[in-house]
Parts: structure tokens; C-alpha cells; sequence
């Protein structure tokens, strides 16, 4: 699933699922533009991968400020003409019960989990049109799909994502532009290491294949999803969750 010539813009890529993303990318042939809020990660994954004569570069994004998240497409499309693949991989989010949320809480996650990448997305989209072709892959959960208790905003947020790939997917299929949305379960990030290690040890006992996933394995689901393989694929929620939901 070679992305050789293509230039990929991908954001949170400085750590967990969007590092591995970002590093399967560029193994593949790609240029990739990492977006994180962490400039030293970002910093830190540049210099990895120019010592692997891969061509990853970095660029700062608060998606939590839609003015940053805009700023961010403008510079890169100054730089990059043409972004071929968006991948909306950032996220973040804790553990709580929904009553005992702060309002200032409940902003940060939608604005990071929801309205940055919608921000992002519109603000790239002008330029896909514009190529009549592109690849759109956000990263959802499997929360967004089914619930998970003591992350309800997070839910909200992502189950919102889920609804944006399928609507944007009908807008924008006119001009060749492929929506797609990967929903990972539990994985080994340093997000899921946030959680109470009973919150832990319940998702392995449920999970089928009794263990979480690898950046790796998600990053593998969203590199078919933006390669040629998916050229007939638009509008698809794929779980990868190790059978943790097998409906929903």
C-alpha cells in the first residue's frame, strides 16, 4: 500500500496512535506533515525519522483553538500545495462521570475531539476540491460507537466524528474525495496509561483477544483506508477493537 508521491498532513502524530501513522506514512513513500500541540515530541519524531531518511516534518496546532487549527492549514498549503491525505488523529480525553464535569472540561474535549478536526478539515477542503481527489481518515473510538462509561463528553465528541465522516462523505464523493473513520478500542497509548489500572485490567477481560491494541495495528487500519486499495471505500466506520464490540 505504497503512498509514494503523496503528501499527507496528520495530526497528534507526535505520540501514540498518530505517531505510529505518521511513521507508517512516511515508510510507505509519503511526505508528512506532523500537526501536535507538543512541540518537543514533534521536534524529537523529525529528527527520528531524518535519521531514517524519511521525510516527516513538524508543525505546531492547538486544535482546542479553531484560530491555530486554521493558521495551521494556511502555512502548510503555503509550504505543500497539495495535501492528498488528512488524517485527524488527535484526541484526548480523561475519566469521570459526566455529573462531576466541569463546563471548562466539557469545552476542551469537544473542541479537541470534534470541532478541531472540523475546523481542520474545512479549512484543508477548499484545496481537495479544488484537486477533485483526496483522502479523509478521522480516528473515532469505539466509544463514539457504543458508549463507555465515565467518558460521556468523549463519546459525544467522537460519536460525532463518526457522524461527520458519514455526512461529509455524501458531500464530497463528487469530487472523488474518499471519507472514511477508524474506531480503535483500547490501545496501548499514553492516554489509555491515564487510566485507572482496574479501568485497565476490565477492558483486557473484555476484549476477546485479551490484550490492547498497538498504535501499529490501528495505524495499519487508517493507511488502507488513505491508500489506492480504498479507492471504491467512502463513508465507512471501521472498529478495530480486537472484538470488543462486535455490534453497534
Amino acid at each position: 500500500m505504497k503512498l509514494d508521491g503523496k503528501t499527507a498532513l496528520i495530526t497528534g502524530g507526535a505520540s501514540g496512535i498518530g505517531r505510529a501513522t505518521v511513521m507508517e506514512f512516511a515508510r510507505n513513500g509519503a511526505r508528512v506533515i506532523c500537526a501536535d500541540i507538543d512541540e518537543k515530541k514533534g521536534a524529537d519524531l523529525e529528527k527520528e525519522a531524518a535519521a531514517d531518511k524519511l521525510a516527516v516534518e513538524y508543525t505546531a496546532v492547538d486544535l482546542s483553538d479553531s484560530a491555530s487549527t486554521r493558521r495551521c492549514v494556511a502555512e502548510t498549503l503555503k509550504r505543500h500545495p497539495r495535501i492528498d491525505i488528512l488524517v485527524n488523529a488527535a484526541g484526548w480525553g480523561d475519566m469521570q462521570a459526566f455529573i462531576d464535569n466541569k463546563p471548562d472540561y466539557i469545552d476542551r474535549l469537544v473542541a479537541i475531539n470534534l470541532a478541531g478536526p472540523l475546523h481542520l478539515t474545512q479549512a484543508l477542503l477548499p484545496s481537495m476540491i479544488a484537486a477533485g481527489k483526496g483522502k479523509i481518515v478521522s480516528v473515532a473510538s469505539d466509544a463514539g460507537r457504543v458508549g463507555s462509561t465515565g467518558e460521556t463528553v468523549y463519546a459525544a465528541a467522537k460519536g460525532g466524528i463518526i457522524a461527520f465522516t458519514k455526512s461529509l462523505a455524501r458531500e464530497v464523493a463528487r469530487y472523488s474525495i474518499n471519507v472514511n473513520c477508524v474506531c480503535p478500542g483500547p490501545t496501548d497509548t499514553p492516554m489509555l496509561m491515564t487510566r485507572p489500572e482496574k479501568i485497565r485490567e476490565a477492558f483486557l477481560r473484555a476484549t476477546p483477544f485479551r490484550r490492547f491494541a498497538k498504535p501499529q495495528e490501528i495505524a495499519d487500519a487508517i493507511l488502507f483506508f488513505a491508500s489506492s486499495r480504498s479507492d471504491y471505500i467512502t463513508g465507512q466506520i471501521l472498529s478495530v477493537s480486537g472484538g470488543l464490540t462486535f455490534a453497534g
